[in-house]
C-alpha cells in the first residue's frame, strides 16, 4: 500500500497554521514556523558540549539492568504491583512510548522520551502510566546524565520480560531526551478524547483508508479500541483495524499477532471501578498533584481497586510468566463478550476450569475469569491470524523468538541504522529493517577529489542534473527516524529509481555517466560519494560565475547498498509526493503547499534561515523539477546568487494570481510579465518572518554570505545521514 497516496495527504490541511491560543490568533491562516524552531537549545539543560553518547558509554549496563530487575518486585504501597510484579506496567509503558511510531512520516515512536509531556502523557491510553515513570525516577536519578529517560524507558521494557523468563533479542541505547512537548507531530484533527472514527477515514466502511500520517483509529489511543470499532465489539471488523494500523508500523501479519499475543502474555488490564469518578489527566490535574494524573477516589484508588482501560483483567493463568498460555486459553476455550465492573466491552470465557483462572492480583486466594480484548479476539476469528496463531501455539520456541524480534523492532525502529547504536546488547545481526549499509575501507586525498570532481563535470551531462541528483539523493532522510538520505546510494535501487519526483529518465542518464566515472578512478569509490561529489563541483561551479571562488566541503565514507539491503515495501513511505525545493507536487492536496513544503522542511532537520536560503539558491541555479521556470528570478539561471531574494522583494514587481498554485511577476512600470511563480516561491515575500529572511539575504552587502551560507545549508542536507561525522 502506497501509506502516502492513501488518505488524501500526509499532512493535514492546517496543521502548520497559526494556533488558535498564539497571539498569531487573529491571524489564523499564517503559516507557523514554530515547527521549525522547536526543540531549540535554550529549552535544553545540558551545556552544548554535552554528548550523550559519550555518557552512555560510561554506564554500568549491567548495574542498571540489576537495579530495574529488583525494582520489578519491589512493590510499593503508594502504587502496589499486581501479583508483586512491576513488569506488566513498565511493558505496557514502553510499548506505548515505541507504539506510537508511525512510518509514513517516521514521527512517533520511542526515540526521545516525549511520553514525559503533553499530549502523551495525558493520553487516555497512557492513562497510570505517571506511575511507572515516578517509580523509574530513583533508577533515573542515580544514573543521571549516562542514561536518558528515552532509554529507560525501553530498557526497562525489556528487564521486565527477562524477569518473567523472556530471553529478549538486544538492547541498544542511543535515544536523546527532548524537554519540551513535540508540536511537529499531526495525532488527528478530533477536538475530543475517542472520537467517532468516522473522522478519520475516507470512508469508514474502508479500514485502509485511515487518514494519513495516522496509525491510530481514535484520538488518544496507541492502535485500536480494545472494546472494538468505536466501542461495538466486532472480532473480524477490528482485525481490518489491526492489520491497517500495524502495517502503517512496518509490522506483518506474523509480527503483529507475536506482538499482541507477546504484549498480553504478561500483565492485566485495569477496571474495577467508576472511570467516571477519575480525576483530570496528569496536564490538567490540580497543582497538589504533582503531575499525578487520573486521581481515584475510590476507596485506596489503586491496588484492587485501580481503573485504566476500563477492562478488568488478566489474560493469562500465569500473568507474570512468559508462558503460552495466551494462546492455550484464547485457542482452547469458547468466549463471550461481557461488561466488565467499569462498563467496558471484553471477552470472558464460557466456561473455565478453576485452576485456569488466573489468581487475584491483590486478594490473596481468590480467582478471577480470564479476559481478552477485540484485537485478542482477531487473533482468533480472522482466518490469517487464526493461522498464525496456530503455529505459534504449537511452536513455543518460535512464538518466542519471533515475539523478542518484533518488540526489539518495535522498541527500536526510530532509533535509526545501526551506526546509532550503543552499548554491549547491541544484537550482531543485520536486519534489513534498519536499513544496512556496507561501510567503506577507502580514502581520498585533497587531490582525489579534486580529480574525481574534474573527471564528473567532463562526464557529459549538466551541471543542474548533477544537483539534482545529489539533491534527490539526499532530500529522503527524515530525522524523525533517521531513515533516508544520501548514504547508501539507493537511489539507484528499486523503488527509488522509479519514483516520479525522481525523474527516472534523466536520473538514469545521470547514474550511467558517474558509473562510467567510477569505473575510470583509481579507487573504488562509491556511488553514494560520487553523486553528492557530482553536485558540490556543480555547485562550486555556480559560484564561481557569480565571482565566488568557494569549495564545497566534502567527506567521503558513503556507502553502496544493495537491492537485498533494501526492503522495497517499507522504503515506499519515503517516496516524495512533493519537493518544494524543486518546486514541485505530484498533485493537489488539501494542504497548501507552503505547509507540505514546512513538514518537509521539519524532517529534514532545517531551520527556517536553512530552508530560506536553500530555496533561494536552488531556484537561481534552476533546480526546478523538469526543468521548469517557476520561481527563477534572475536573469543569469545557472549563476548562484541572490537574485531570487532581490527581485522577490523588489517594489518595482507586482503579483497576479494565474490559475491553481500559479502566479506571474509583472513589472508595474511596463506591464510586462518577468517571471512565473507559486505559493511555495511568493510565501518567502508574503510571510513576515520569511521576508524578514529574504529582505536579509537581498542586501547588497550579504552577496557573499548568501553564497556562503547556501553551501553550509547545502553540506548539511548532504551529510544528513552521516552520523559516523557527529
Amino acid at each position: 500500500m502506497n501509506h502516502q497516496e492513501n488518505g488524501k495527504c500526509p499532512v493535514m490541511h492546517g496543521a502548520n497554521t497559526e494556533s488558535k491560543n498564539s497571539v498569531m490568533s487573529w491571524w489564523p491562516n499564517a503559516l507557523n514556523l514554530d515547527i521549525l524552531h522547536q526543540h531549540d537549545r535554550k529549552t535544553n539543560p545540558y551545556n552544548e558540549d554535552f554528548d550523550y553518547a559519550e555518557e552512555f558509554k560510561k554506564l554500568d549496563l549491567t548495574a542498571v539492568k540489576a537495579d530495574l530487575s529488583d525494582l520489578m518486585t519491589d512493590s510499593q504501597d503508594w502504587w502496589p504491583a499486581d501479583w508483586g510484579h512491576y513488569g506488566g506496567l513498565m511493558i505496557r509503558m514502553a510499548w506505548h512510548v515505541a507504539g506510537t511510531y508511525r512510518a509514513t512520516d517516521g514521527r512517533g515512536g520511542a526515540n526521545t522520551g516525549n511520553q514525559r509531556f503533553a499530549p502523551l502523557n495525558s493520553w487516555p491510553d497512557n492513562a497510570n502510566l505517571d506511575k511507572a515513570r515516578r517509580l523509574l525516577w530513583p533508577i533515573k536519578k542515580k544514573y543521571g546524565n549516562k542514561i536518558s529517560w528515552a532509554d529507560l524507558f525501553v530498557l526497562a521494557g525489556n528487564v521486565a520480560y527477562e524477569s518473567m523468563g523472556l530471553k529478549t533479542y538486544g538492547f541498544a541505547g542511543g535515544r536523546e531526551d527532548i524537554w519540551h512537548p513535540e508540536i511537529d507531530v499531526y495525532w488527528g484533527a478530533e477536538k475530543e478524547w475517542l472520537a467517532a472514527t468516522e473522522n478519520r477515514y475516507d470512508s469508514v466502511s474502508d479500514r485502509e483508508s485511515l487518514e494519513n500520517p495516522l496509525a491510530a483509529v481514535q484520538m488518544g489511543l496507541i492502535y485500536v479500541n480494545p472494546e472494538g470499532v468505536d466501542g461495538h465489539p466486532d472480532p473480524l471488523k477490528t482485525a481490518q483495524d489491526v492489520r491497517t494500523t500495524f502495517k502503517r508500523m512496518n509490522m506483518n501479519d506474523e509480527e503483529t499477532v507475536a506482538l499482541t499475543a507477546g504484549g498480553h502474555t504478561v500483565g492485566k488490564a485495569h477496571g474495577n471501578g467508576d472511570a467516571s469518578k477519575l480525576g483530570p489527566s496528569p496536564e490538567g490535574a490540580d497543582i497538589q498533584e504533582q503531575g499525578f494524573g487520573w486521581h481515584n477516589p475510590d476507596g485506596s484508588g489503586n491496588a484492587e481497586k485501580s481503573v485504566t482501560s476500563g477492562l478488568e483483567g488478566a489474560w493469562t493463568t500465569h500473568p507474570t510468566k512468559w508462558d503460552n498460555g495466551y494462546f492455550d486459553l484464547l485457542l482452547n476455550h469458547e468466549w463471550e463478550s461481557r461488561k466488565s465492573p467499569a462498563g467496558a466491552w471484553q471477552w470472558e470465557p464460557v466456561s473455565i476450569k478453576e485452576e485456569d483462572k488466573p489468581l487475584d492480583a491483590h486478594v490473596a486466594g481468590a480467582r478471577q475469569n480470564p479476559i481478552m480484548t477485540d484485537a485478542d479476539m482477531a487473533m482468533k476469528m480472522d482466518p490469517e491470524y487464526r493461522k498464525i496463531s496456530e503455529k505459534f501455539y504449537n511452536d513455543f520456541d518460535y512464538f518466542s523468538d519471533v515475539f523478542a524480534r518484533a518488540w526489539f523492532k518495535l522498541t527500536h525502529r526510530d532509533l535509526g541504522p545501526k551506526s546509532r547504536y550503543l552499548g554491549a546488547e547491541v544484537p550482531a545481526e543485520d536486519l534489513v529493517w534498519q536499513d544496512p549499509i556496507p561501510t567503506t575501507t577507502y580514502s581520498l586525498s585533497a587531490q582525489e577529489i579534486q580529480d574525481a570532481k574534474k573527471s564528473i563535470l567532463n562526464c557529459g551531462v549538466s551541471e543542474i542534473d548533477l544537483i539534482n541528483t545529489a539533491w534527490d539523493s539526499a532530500r529522503t532522510f527524515r530525522s524523525s527516524d533517521y531513515r533516508g538520505g544520501a548514504n547508501g546510494a539507493r537511489i539507484r535501487l528499486s523503488p527509488q529509481k522509479f519514483w516520479e519526483g525522481n525523474e527516472p529518465v534523466r536520473l538514469e542518464k545521470v547514474l550511467n555517466a558517474l558509473g562510467k566515472v567510477q569505473s575510470n578512478l583509481s579507487k573504488n569509490v562509491s556511488m553514494a560519494d560520487l553523486i553528492v561529489l557530482g553536485g558540490s563541483a556543480a555547485i562550486e561551479q555556480a559560484a564561481k560565475r557569480g565571482g565566488f571562488d568557494i569549495s564545497v566541503p566534502f567527506s567521503p565514507g558513503r556507502g553502496d547498498a544493495t537491492q537485498e539491503m533494501t526492503d522495497v515495501e517499507s522504503f515506499s513511505v519515503l517516496e516524495p509526493i512533493h519537493d518544494g525545493y524543486r518546486n514541485w507536487q505530484k498533485k493537489e492536496y488539501a494542504a497548501k503547499p507552503e505547509e507540505l513544503f514546512l513538514d518537509r522542511t521539519q524532517l529534514m532537520g532545517l531551520t527556517a534561515p536553512e530552508m530560506t536560503v536553500l530555496v533561494g539558491g536552488m531556484r537561481v541555479l534552476g533546480a526546478n523539477y523538469g526543468g521548469l521556470n517557476h520561481g527563477v528570478f534572475t536573469q543569469h539561471p545557472g549563476v548562484l546568487s541572490n537574485d531570487f531574494f532581490v527581485n522577490l522583494v523588489d517594489m518595482n514587481n507586482s503579483w497576479v494570481p494565474a490559475g491553481s498554485n500559479l502566479y506571474q511577476v509583472v513589472e508595474r512600470s511596463t506591464k510586462k510579465v518577468k517571471w512565473s511563480a507559486t505559493r511555495v516561491d511568493l510565501v518567502f515575500g508574503s510571510n513576515s518572518v520569511l521576508r524578514a529572511y529574504a529582505e536579509f539575504y537581498a542586501q547588497d552587502d550579504n552577496k557573499e554570505r548568501f553564497v556562503h551560507d547556501f553551501v553550509k545549508a547545502w553540506v548539511k542536507v548532504m551529510n544528513a545521514d552521516r552520523f559516523d561525522l557527529k
